[in-house]
């Protein structure tokens, strides 16, 4: 649920938990039906883009709201609820926001400082003192958890499955951030304790109902199942997705925290973003006070996570769009991806999400929407954007080369008209971007791991015209291959005490999946993607970026191998399985 382009699963790169009945891999979308409900129209432009995004992105169904500061909402629903019976979305149709719901969570937090019950500048200890923590960067405000600057994990249990377990600071509050889910699901006991009762009912009371949200449900359960939208995960759940692999039904999901819980239609969501377009105040008058609902859209911390010149409110991230504020956040759930995007100038919104977790979110699709709709405001409309970003590859000639294994073994990257190919034993590979440097190879070869790339590491990497440092070596799970302009040490041993830890670790959360432990070049990494430093004795930190709080620990050795991984508190146990079909 937590980043602008993937789901809180990123650190380990998985999928979820399936069921054994799979679809044709291909265009879920073609010949999908188009429905729109309300007085207001959905532009053209944004049809036919939104059908071209659905084709490329492999999307089975996508729900939509526009809103409005004044006058009526526009409302449209495309593709598919269910593939098998070819039923449509409809209207009707709740659709997971996921961390969506952190705004919801922030306001209700403000509306008890309004009613002088807190202020977000107190210790959180100060009224949950039972919280299993260590701070020793220094204590953790409510204003910290709002903001993700608490420099605690971002995906730990609130309560440890270990009563002795605690999970711990990496860096000291409100200096950085770092996108944690944990801090809103403090934040959620914290309504409830306040509040004297469960954090649904506080959502229904504070919000749902006075916004006139009747067909959202505050919590994810099967009693609610009939009125969601059938979704959609990979088929093959502990490797990366290929675009147009096949897809299988989602199981039925059981989500309550206040980091993600809410259910909703198009309708209702452009209900909401009325309130937020009119700074607070909704049909029967003011949710939260004009200095809460400044602190509430105020940038407070820069959130690279999200993407260059954004910052991060209190549940909701702020930045720019064509001269204009803006007001965004996405949601990624088990199965459903969902954006939220609002001009906060022009005064107009927009809701999208999903019913697949396919690894992106539908932002292009917001805010292409929130341009058209600045455009009837008198500006120019703005062409449509590529179906799919990720199809070209910038700089794709800066990947080409040889890279040699110490082994002796090669593999050779071409570019061809801002694409890349593997060659690889004969075998021609089509190479689909993935994110930043990373890659996937659409070959059996290479389906457990991405295709990694390496460049000049930093300060060698800085270049006085802003051009990006060269590639230099590839990576595919354990193997590493440098480029011909490589020129360090080719070989590097492992330590033997990496030994009991490589090997493959499963939790039946849905939510964590498979994580594969590797050695390459002396240095242990999370499937390929994101290399581990030593701790301590059996723990080791998240070096993907700076004073990343996340942690892996492996326990119970037995006959030379761990047993247990714990990443960021939550539990893998050790599997045995075969890596082909």
């Amino acid at each position: 649920m937590n980043k602008e382009t993937l789901s809180r699963r990123e650190v380990l790169l998985l999928t979820t938990a399936s069921v054994a009945v799979s679809f044709v891999a291909g265009s879920p979308a073609q010949g999908a039906p188009m429905t729109s409900v309300g007085p207001v129209a959905v532009p053209a432009p944004l049809s036919r883009f939104i059908a071209d995004y659905m084709r490329a992105m492999n999307a089975p169904g996508l729900t939509l709201g526009l809103a409005h500061r004044q006058g009526p909402p526009a409302t449209a629903c495309y593709g598919f609820a269910d593939l098998a019976s070819k039923k449509p979305v409809l209207p009707a149709h709740r659709f997971e926001i996921g961390s969506i719901t952190k705004s919801f969570a922030a306001l209700i937090i403000l509306q008890l400082q309004d009613e002088g019950r807190l202020e977000v500048g107190q210790p959180i200890l100060r009224h949950l003192p039972w919280l299993p923590i260590e701070t020793d960067y220094g204590d953790i405000s409510i204003h910290h958890l709002l903001t993700h600057s608490s420099g605690m994990p971002s995906d730990g249990p609130v309560v440890p499955s270990e009563p002795g377990d605690r999970l711990r600071q990496a860096f000291a509050p409100g200096t950085r951030f770092h996108y944690c889910n944990w801090g809103y699901v403090v934040l959620g006991r914290l309504i409830e304790t306040l509040d004297d009762q469960p954090w649904h009912l506080a959502l229904a009371r504070r919000i749902l109902a006075p916004l006139g949200m009747i067909d959202t449900a505050a919590v994810i359960a099967s009693a609610g199942r009939a009125h969601i939208a059938q979704s959609y995960v990979p088929q093959l759940d502990d490797r990366p997705y290929p675009r147009h692999g096949a897809l299988v039904p989602a199981t039925n999901l059981t989500f309550t925290p206040a980091s993600g819980s809410i259910a909703s239609t198009p309708l209702d969501m452009t209900r909401y973003m009325q309130m937020l377009l009119n700074q607070g105040v909704g049909p029967s008058g003011r949710l939260v006070s004009d200095k809460a609902f400044k602190l509430f859209s105020s940038p407070h911390i820069e959130a690279a996570e999200f993407g260059p010149k954004i910052s991060y409110g209190y549940g909701i991230a702020v930045d720019q769009l064509d001269g204009h504020t803006r007001l965004r956040h996405t949601g990624g759930m088990v199965s459903f991806m969902s954006a939220m995007q609002l001009d906060m100038d022009a005064g107009v919104g927009v809701f999208a999400s999903i019913n697949a977790q396919l690894g992106y979110r539908p932002n292009p699709v917001a805010q292409y929407a929130l341009q058209l709709l600045q455009a009837g405001s008198g500006r120019k409309i703005p062409p449509a954007p590529p179906a799919d970003e990720a199809a070209l590859v910038a700089d794709a000639g800066g990947y080409a080369g040889t890279y040699q294994a110490v082994d002796g073994r090669s593999l050779e990257v071409i570019a061809e008209s801002g694409h890349l190919v593997l060659l690889s034993d004969g075998a021609r590979i089509p190479v689909q971007h993935l994110k930043e440097d990373q890659f996937i190879a659409e070959h059996p070869r290479f389906a457990l791991f991405p295709v990694v790339f390496g460049r000049v590491p930093a300060p060698a990497a800085a270049k006085p015209d802003g051009a990006p440092a060269a590639v230099i070596e590839l990576s595919y799970g354990p193997d590493w291959y440098a480029h011909t302009r490589y020129t360090g040490s080719r070989t590097s041993a492992a330590a033997p005490e990496l030994a009991p830890y490589p090997g493959v670790y499963y939790a039946e959360d849905p939510w964590i999946g498979t994580a594969r432990i590797v050695i390459r070049r002396g240095q242990l990494w999370i499937n390929g993607t994101t290399p581990l430093s030593p701790l301590g004795a059996d723990l080791f930190r998240l070096v993907d970026e700076p004073s990343n709080p996340e942690t892996a620990e492996f326990r119970q050795v037995i006959d030379g191998r761990a047993q247990i991984l714990l990443v960021g508190g939550n539990l893998l146990r050790r599997v045995s399985v075969p890596d082909g079909e």
